[in-house]
């Protein structure tokens, strides 16, 4: 009759007194080894689409997903995130008339972490404008070309941003993270008119 480990994992080992089987010795102890390991999957989905049935996850169970480089843990009902790879900064690409290193801040960025068990994008860096249009936009678009869907929010975020008080009775305006990928700013009007606008330490959860 097979025994348990020694550690109290509940780990099965197969005894002298069991009949003869490698297999059946193996599967014995993959069964209770494996959920215990850190298991690797290409993606949630699939990690889904595997641990089912006699294979669902049982609690401490953790895995990695490749896709996202992130280490989860099932608490039991859910799969919480315990750390995260680390994520490069990507440029973000400016519309005309803005110029990244705004107030010497640094190139405009973001990068998506994992913060407290859910997705956040943060930026970093500044930009800049040389003059502003004798008619002002209600809305500037600042990037070019659209975030990818992986740095797109489930819904609009809204973020206060610090400005240059140069030309401008404003210091912060409103930066709305866009669900198409794009970034609006609000706030420019006849008498704030910023020389540089700036996004160390903003960030949202996606």
């Amino acid at each position: 009759m097979s025994t348990l480990d020694i550690y109290g994992q509940g780990i099965g080992l197969w005894s002298m007194t069991d009949a003869p089987s490698i297999p059946d010795a193996i599967a014995l102890f993959a069964k209770g080894a494996l959920p215990r390991l850190r298991l690797t999957f290409a993606s949630a989905s699939a990690r889904g689409a595997t641990l089912v049935g006699a294979a669902a996850p049982v609690p401490g169970m953790m895995t990695w997903l490749t896709d996202v480089g992130r280490l989860e843990i099932w608490d039991g009902t859910a799969w919480s995130v315990i750390a995260t790879g680390a994520r490069a900064w990507t440029t973000i690409s400016l519309a005309s008339g803005w110029a990244h290193n705004g107030n010497a801040q640094g190139t405009f960025q973001y990068r998506i972490v994992n913060l407290f068990g859910e997705d956040t994008i943060m930026f970093r860096g500044g930009i800049s404008r040389a003059s502003y249009p004798s008619t002002l936009p209600g809305t500037w678009t600042l990037n070019d070309i659209a975030l990818p869907n992986a740095a797109r929010p489930t819904t609009k975020r809204t973020v206060s941003v610090p400005c240059s008080d140069v030309n401008s009775v404003r210091i912060t305006l409103k930066l709305d993270v866009q669900t198409d990928g794009y970034l609006s700013l609000y706030g420019t009007q006849a008498d704030s008119k910023p020389p540089w606008v700036g996004f160390n330490g903003v960030f949202t959860s996606l």
